[in-house]
């Protein structure tokens, strides 16, 4: 397992969002101002310089239910609300998006560049903020000094890593299957043409090589499938042509996206039954995730900034619909995370916890997130 894994999964993840919201956006007509802010706070939040610094450090990948956790406080950033049904249809979106481009990369190191081109799309979501830009293309940096220099072998853990954390995940989207690149049991069908990795040849040839590494003699074979040559890599710096389309926003063109239950596993279901079991070092994983989420500001909307709910599904009804028959999380003890005792061990862990507390407010108000103890009530 890599430890570098985290915070590639979590950009990605994080720019997929952002096409979902943003397409869902424009197709409920929400005024432009509305909008713009939206995605302003939530891109403000998720580069949060505190936040990356969390993010950067070397450490295990999380659970399926602590990262969603992260992503439910995120989405909820601004003054926009989402129901539990289109949070759970947001998160299906986000991740069955990205496991997708990670088993089309040609080689492990194109994770990078599907990582590029979520940041650039970020960039161009928030370029007429230009402090929030800053905090986007100080990130960019820091992916680059991080991972640019990284040898193959590193990225072929950081894939399977991915790979691993995604495998259990087989969701039905829409696209995918009028696309029919997703079987309708929720697996992906993954082409057996196209371009080849950069830097390798087209499959065809057989050379044989003496003693000396001299080619002695060539054979030829026909090969299964139709391959096409790269013939330049893709940049790696803050600005280029990242060559590879995976990673860009596929919601570009107007389509309805919906998710359907795969056979017996439903994301949610999935997310139960990873939980169901206990597991010994949850109390330790949570306090690193309070760790984590230390760096999330979130800011209180003003009366005069009213907020709304966004839809994820085409109708109320659908929406309604889908939470009837969302399964019941299936573990309903809470983890207290202790941090009165050791208090000089755990003292900057107190701080950020304290960071949390939020007053309370009536349940019809613009609040833009429950404090984390709160949260941690739905783990």
């Amino acid at each position: 397992m890599s430890l570098r894994t985290l915070p590639l999964l979590f950009i990605n993840l994080g720019g997929e969002m952002l096409y979902i919201l943003d397409q869902r956006l424009r197709a409920q007509n929400i005024p432009s101002d509305k909008a713009k802010k939206v995605m302003n706070d939530i891109i403000s939040t998720m580069f949060n310089k505190k936040f990356m610094e969390e993010l950067f450090k070397s450490q295990e990948l999380y659970s399926k239910k602590a990262l969603r956790t992260v992503f439910d406080r995120l989405a909820h950033a601004s003054i926009m609300r989402l129901n539990q049904a289109s949070m759970d249809k947001l998160y299906d979106l986000m991740t069955m998006a990205f496991k997708y481009q990670v088993l089309l990369c040609p080689r492990p190191k194109d994770i990078l560049l599907v990582t590029f081109n979520h940041m650039d799309a970020v960039k161009e979501f928030i370029r007429d903020s230009p402090s929030i830009l800053n905090q986007v293309d100080e990130t960019f940096r820091q992916l680059i000094e991080t991972y640019s220099c990284l040898p193959a072998g590193e990225f072929q853990l950081i894939r399977q890593t991915l790979l691993v954390f995604f495998q259990d995940l087989h969701i039905r989207v829409s696209i995918f299957l009028k696309d029919k690149v997703q079987n309708s049991n929720g697996r992906f069908v993954l082409p057996i043409s196209g371009p080849v990795p950069w830097g390798t040849e087209i499959p065809g040839l057989i050379k044989m090589f003496n003693y000396d590494g001299e080619e002695v003699k060539r054979a030829t074979f026909a090969a299964s499938g139709s391959y096409t040559s790269v013939l330049t890599e893709g940049s790696f710096d803050l600005f280029g042509d990242r060559i590879i389309k995976l990673g860009t926003n596929m919601y570009s063109v107007s389509r309805p996206v919906e998710t359907h239950m795969s056979g017996t596993l439903k994301s949610s279901a999935a997310h139960t039954k990873e939980n169901a079991a206990p597991n010994p070092l949850a109390k330790e994983e949570l306090n690193l995730l309070a760790l984590l989420m230390g760096g999330l500001e979130i800011k209180k909307p003003t009366g005069t900034d009213p907020g709304f709910r966004l839809n994820l599904f085409c109708t109320d009804e659908e929406e309604d619909h889908a939470a009837a028959i969302r399964p019941p999380d299936l573990l309903d003890e809470v983890i207290n995370i202790q941090v009165s005792k050791d208090q000089q061990q755990h003292e900057e862990l107190a701080r950020i916890m304290g960071e949390f507390h939020v007053q309370e407010q009536p349940r019809h108000s613009c609040s833009k997130g429950d404090d984390l103890l709160a949260m941690m009530d739905n783990l």
